[in-house]
């Protein structure tokens, strides 16, 4: 079956209140994938950021992020006022998310909410906590504890609660119990609201594509509560961390400082966290993206210490069979795999073997000649066929960047007229040459449908301080553009 979508983060959604979310705004969204002929909607990682606010490096790899509830619904439930709600400080941009200001503006009024809901009293909350006690409750005391001690990382917390002794997490609980309750609330308004959005996209016929980050972050939940689960030393620090070799983009390789898994622990107990993780997801998204596919059949291990990942090895991965357990215990899912990056003859082996579709990304496509396995005459069906992705450039602002012997052979390839071609231009033969490919699945970012230049861009991969940012403005969704693009998508019958 041939079909398009579109990528957009959550957070790009538009909204008056700092960042996109579940609110009227992302209904709009969804009303517009519906009418520009749409099947997917695709987004990044819905947990709660940390430092650098990626969506990569989470707290949690099962909550959900609370800068995405909505505040209108606290608003209609008589728990916050308007007034309250536009009074606060959002940085002033419908253009950019004001981190910063978001931190020290949406809280304080999700913790109003909470005071004045009663929730201990609600049976549904109640239920809700008891059905995902078996994360939840590590979690919200988690975030409890974290809070605090001024959101230090918990490799900094006293000896005692670092390493979960029980008198220690008796006397958090007892000390931090409104606290605990509150990290708990937010979640289960996450919940609520996440699956009423998702259910109003599957009534339009949309699927959700989320993503699911091979790692988890060192300061997390999930490490905190699960060491065994990882490579940590004795006092929970880790002995070697996450990161990909040097190569044409960065001669010292990136380091990601996440930790690395323990595979022969998961192999024992027959892969059940991951089961449980990606079941998980399964509640949250019709089809997940595994990021940093290739990293299961070897990964990139760097010494714990080390400044850069020039000194890294590689190391072995579990290879298929994780997914071999996944197929027998979850039954058959849509799995998009991310194999980008170093993607050897063993890498191609695995992910043949799984059957699961790969990406390609034309961005990736002019940079060494016709043989080049991005471009569309070498794809087969079975792929995800991509203009770019959140770590790419825009479309347009990607070609302007390009030297001009490289234009002239994008020019050519995409059959575009000789001399001057705009960016936007560009993008918009990027787009219908994605679509016409034999690809089964087209996802087009949000930006290079509007064609929308470096501005507009979302992430520069192993940069901190301006990511994450780009907001789509509620003005740009019009129905001229909704008309273009199911026009555009029909040409091509997806």
């Amino acid at each position: 079956m041939r079909r398009s979508g579109i990528l957009l983060p959550v957070s790009s959604l538009p909204s008056p209140w700092g960042i996109g979310a579940f609110s009227g705004e992302a209904y709009a969204f969804v009303d517009f994938l519906a009418e520009a002929g749409q099947k997917l909607w695709q987004i990044l990682p819905l947990g709660p950021t940390g430092y650098g606010d990626s969506p990569y490096q989470s707290f949690s790899t099962f909550a959900g992020n609370p800068y995405f509830i909505d505040l209108e619904a606290l608003v209609e439930k008589g728990w916050l006022s308007a007034e309250e709600c536009d009074a606060t400080d959002w940085g002033g941009s419908r253009a950019y998310v004001d981190y910063e200001k978001l931190y020290f503006g949406r809280f304080p009024l999700l913790h109003r909410a909470f005071l004045r809901s009663g929730i201990q009293k609600d049976a549904a909350f109640a239920a809700f906590c008891r059905e995902n006690d078996w994360w939840l409750a590590d979690y919200a005391l988690f975030m409890a504890i974290k809070n605090a001690r001024g959101g230090v990382s918990y490799t900094e917390w006293e000896e005692p609660v670092r390493r979960r002794e029980s008198a220690a997490l008796e006397r958090c609980r007892e000390e931090l119990a409104e606290e605990i309750c509150f990290w708990k609330f937010l979640q289960y308004l996450f919940a609520e609201q996440w699956t009423a959005l998702k259910r109003y996209a599957n009534e339009k016929g949309i699927s959700i594509i989320g993503d699911l980050p091979i790692y988890v972050a060192m300061d997390s939940a999930d490490t905190w509560s699960h060491p065994e689960l990882f490579q940590l030393d004795g006092d929970c620090a880790p002995k070697a961390v996450a990161g990909v070799p040097p190569d044409a983009f960065s001669a010292t390789g990136q380091l990601w400082g996440n930790p690395l898994y323990d595979w022969e622990y998961h192999k024992k107990t027959g892969y059940d966290w991951w089961m449980k993780r990606i079941g998980y997801c399964y509640r949250l998204y019709d089809i997940i993206r595994i990021d940093h596919f290739r990293g299961f059949e070897a990964y990139f291990s760097v010494p714990c210490g080390e400044k850069t990942a020039v000194n890294g090895h590689w190391e072995p991965g579990p290879g298929d069979e994780l997914f071999e357990v996944m197929r027998r215990r979850l039954g058959e899912k849509e799995v998009i795999a991310e194999d980008l990056g170093v993607i050897t003859p063993p890498v191609r082996r695995m992910i043949e073997k799984t059957g699961f579709p790969g990406m390609k990304v034309l961005q990736f496509a002019f940079d060494s000649g016709p043989s080049n396995e991005y471009l569309p005459h070498h794809y087969e069906k079975n792929c995800i066929v991509y203009t770019g992705t959140h770590d790419n450039q825009t479309s347009a602002g990607w070609y302007e960047e390009n030297p001009p012997a490289l234009q002239q052979f994008i020019r050519d390839y995409l059959r575009m007229e000789e001399g001057a071609v705009s960016g936007s231009r560009a993008a918009e033969a990027l787009i219908r040459t994605a679509l016409a490919s034999v690809a089964d699945t087209a996802v087009i970012p949000m930006q290079d449908w509007l064609g929308l230049g470096a501005q507009a861009r979302i992430n520069f991969p192993s940069t901190l301080g301006n990511n994450w940012k780009w907001r789509l403005e509620k003005e740009q969704l019009t129905r001229e553009l909704a008309e273009r693009i199911r026009r555009t998508v029909q040409l091509y019958e997806r």
